[in-house]
């Protein structure tokens, strides 16, 4: 059982969250704190596997209790919960670079503060197991092969931060493709998103720039506010490959980025040699893409149901017949792997 300490200066939202957390057996709530300076204390005398993080409230806020955490005698796994504003997206980017473990959007309203109770509850099941191999072990290989002709694309929205996880940790370093992730979330969360995922992955992972050239053994993230569009480029040697265009055209299915924008653009670039996941999301976002890929001779990949906080994503691609393999999550890294490989030794041909 993982012992949970919740940091928040407002009373309603401690109750809330202890509410939420206190339905998840596995989870013991060994107690609550109102600000940084009881919050330290309380770590050093509870010892809670992971704590729950506010980052403004007196006396002493979020990010000064990562500062003191790094010499404390006692680490736990931290879960920041930020505000959807620009202050609260550059605080969570500090907060990642102070070294918090991840962080989930918390609305402002109660009712929708209500709806990410299961996606919290995941989230830190997550962070307290042992799927996430310490990072300060985790090589990451600068690869020299240049612009990618292969490329796995993943799409994924409401639960997906934590099946991320689960797929980078286990894609190998010197994987002969580039790797391009467009994640639902709001404008400026994207940035800390790519530079928490960069601890995790073998491959370095950036937030997608307009004009990056993709790269073999590089992740670019889709980022928030536009669509992440793959236009076709050449190589010095002449061979064909991607390069991301940020588009700022309406959005589809009410979000940008959207997976199916970068999809469909990207089928036309690398045809039969890509390589599309779809993990957890809701919403129809995907289908089209899917199905786009399917039609260029490329492999689609679904993330089994039951691993999967919302499966509205991936059903848009079976409405679509758009799905090679319905896979556990923990299966999906060694299929992409095996298929990016055969790609590989195919134009070796």
């Amino acid at each position: 059982m993982a012992k949970v300490l919740i940091v928040d200066d407002s009373v309603l939202m401690r109750t809330v969250i202890r509410d939420m957390l206190q339905k998840d057996h596995s989870l013991e709530i060994v107690g609550t704190a109102s600000n940084g300076i009881e919050a330290l204390e309380k770590i050093s005398t509870l010892k809670p596997d992971l704590i729950t993080l506010d980052i403004e409230m007196p006396r002493m806020n979020g990010l000064e209790v990562l500062h003191e955490l790094k010499n404390a005698a006692w680490h736990p796994k931290t879960l920041m919960l930020s505000s959807l504003t620009s202050e609260g997206a550059e605080m969570t980017a500090e907060a990642i670079r102070l070294g918090a473990d991840d962080f989930l959007l918390k609305p402002k309203d109660l009712p929708q503060l209500r709806l990410i109770a299961e996606e919290l509850v995941v989230t830190i099941r997550h962070l307290t197991s042992d799927e996430i191999p310490p990072r300060e072990h985790v090589p990451v290989v600068q690869h020299k092969e240049g612009s990618a002709e292969r490329v796995v694309l993943i799409g994924s929205s409401a639960g997906g931060p934590p099946m991320l996880d689960a797929v980078l940790s286990k894609l190998p370093a010197d994987l002969p493709a580039g790797v391009v992730i467009t994640q639902h979330m709001p404008v400026g969360f994207t940035a800390p998103l790519a530079a928490r995922l960069n601890r995790i992955a073998h491959m370095p992972v950036k937030e997608s720039e307009n004009g990056d050239t993709i790269k073999t053994g590089s992740i670019y993230i889709s980022k928030a506010g536009v669509h992440t569009m793959i236009s076709a480029a050449m190589t010095t040697d002449g061979k064909r490959t991607g390069r991301i265009i940020h588009s700022n055209a309406p959005t589809v299915h009410g979000v940008r980025p959207a997976v199916d924008k970068t999809f469909e653009s990207a089928a036309q670039v690398f045809g039969k040699n890509i390589v599309s996941v779809i993990l957890s999301g809701m919403g129809n976002d995907a289908g089209v893409g899917a199905a786009a890929i399917k039609l260029a001779g490329g492999t689609s990949i679904l993330c089994d149901e039951k691993d999967c906080l919302v499966y509205g994503m991936a059903r848009s691609a079976i409405q679509k017949n758009a799905v090679d393999k319905v896979l556990p999550l923990a299966k999906i890294p060694d299929a992409v792997e095996r298929i990016v490989m055969k790609m590989a030794e195919g134009s070796h041909v």
